[in-house]
């Protein structure tokens, strides 16, 4: 292909721009070099190109090829931001080698937004009937205000979201649940045990529980994809001094779900482990799981264009979900690689090269 040959060029100079989001690492410098450089390409290629922009310096690119008219459109998403470097020599210096692009965010995701990209600028040729939508997003790695906002001003009849895959195609995967649980004492001089309530003890029995609720969890009905859901205590904090009982103690909770669990039984379950003990549980964020059929057109479309690719569903969030949730049947097909969020991080070329002919297949066949 004509196109292979720009694919490691086009990563290399994504990789080069420092897209760390800066709600996990302050010094970050967030999507917006990243985006004009995403927007300034997709509109050389010929794609109207629009700015989503719901917090400042934070953007999104949107661009748009459009069909003939008459065809179904398709969305492909990939997300623009990283973590931070880490323990990363020379992170966004990006180093080829052995057909491997190396590098902060090489395989999580500027391959794939690399991909993508290729994908929309090569798809003219195909003269489409429908519109194929390329969505850069922004924050991906927190809270997903990028896709958020693209779906409220755009659609389509279906979805890809570009994360690794290794080239299987995924059609489910988990959700989670962060909780707060607080119990509450009573705040006196350690040697009045006659007016003292300690909260950090009253918080045994829920620490116990979740222990005890994780187990039952991993020990009871499977998803054929998924597995089962989890619990796990993830912080906890009380006390002021030592002679001094403590008046709060707060824990924050994971929980895992699959399909057919949310929020709602989450807290439930964390209110029945705090029983009578004096204090309250709350939701702190929710994203649910995802899954759609196997035999949905979408998937069959995806499966034939990979040549019948392994099916999986993976225990990660991601952005699959709310496209789904927004009425956009999306399943999850990217490149092959390794070290997302590690100290080394790459991304093998040949498996993008194939993610941009699978991606154009699907294109064709339902826009086409």
């Amino acid at each position: 292909m004509v196109w292979s040959m720009a694919i490691e060029s086009l990563i290399s100079e994504l990789v080069a721009i420092e897209s760390v989001n800066p709600d996990l690492v302050a010094s970050g410098g967030g999507e917006t070099a990243i985006a004009a450089f995403v927007a300034s390409w997709l509109r050389d290629a010929g794609l109207e190109v629009e700015i989503v922009e719901p917090v400042p310096g934070r953007p999104s690119v949107v661009g748009t090829l459009r069909g003939s008219g008459g065809g179904r459109s398709l969305m492909l998403n990939a997300h623009m931001d990283t973590v931070g470097a880490g323990g990363m020599a020379d992170a966004f210096s990006p180093v080829l080698r052995e057909g491997r692009v190396y590098g902060r965010g090489a395989y999580d995701m500027k391959a794939s937004l690399a991909a993508i990209m290729v994908t929309a600028r090569e798809a003219s040729r195909l003269r489409l009937k429908g519109d194929l939508i390329v969505t850069a997003v922004a924050d991906e790695e927190v809270a997903s205000l990028g896709t958020s906002a693209v779906l409220e001003k755009f659609r389509a009849e279906f979805g890809i979201v570009t994360e690794p895959t290794e080239l299987r195609l995924c059609i489910a995967h988990k959700g989670f649940v962060w909780l707060e649980v607080e119990t509450q004492g009573v705040a006196v001089h350690g040697s009045r045990a006659d007016h003292g309530v300690d909260a950090i003890a009253h918080m045994g029995r829920v620490l116990t529980g979740v222990l005890e609720l994780d187990s039952r969890l991993r020990h009871g009905p499977r998803h054929g994809l998924l597995g089962t859901g989890s619990l796990h205590a993830s912080l906890i904090e009380g006390g002021q001094e030592m002679s001094t009982y403590p008046a709060h103690c707060t824990a924050k909770l994971e929980r895992r779900t699959v399909p057919g669990e949310d929020g709602a039984l989450s807290l439930r379950e964390i209110n029945e482990l705090l029983g009578d003990e004096p204090g309250r549980a709350r939701i702190l964020l929710e994203r649910p799981p995802s899954e759609i059929p196997a035999d949905h057109p979408l998937s069959r479309a995806v499966a034939q264009a990979a040549g019948d690719p392994v099916i999986i569903g993976v225990a990660y969030w991601m952005d699959m979900a709310l496209m789904n949730a927004a009425g956009v049947p999306t399943v999850a097909f990217g490149p092959e690689g390794e070290g997302e969020h590690a100290d080394v991080e790459w991304v093998d070329v040949a498996s993008v090269e194939k993610c941009v002919e699978v991606y154009l297949r699907v294109a064709e066949v339902l826009c086409g």
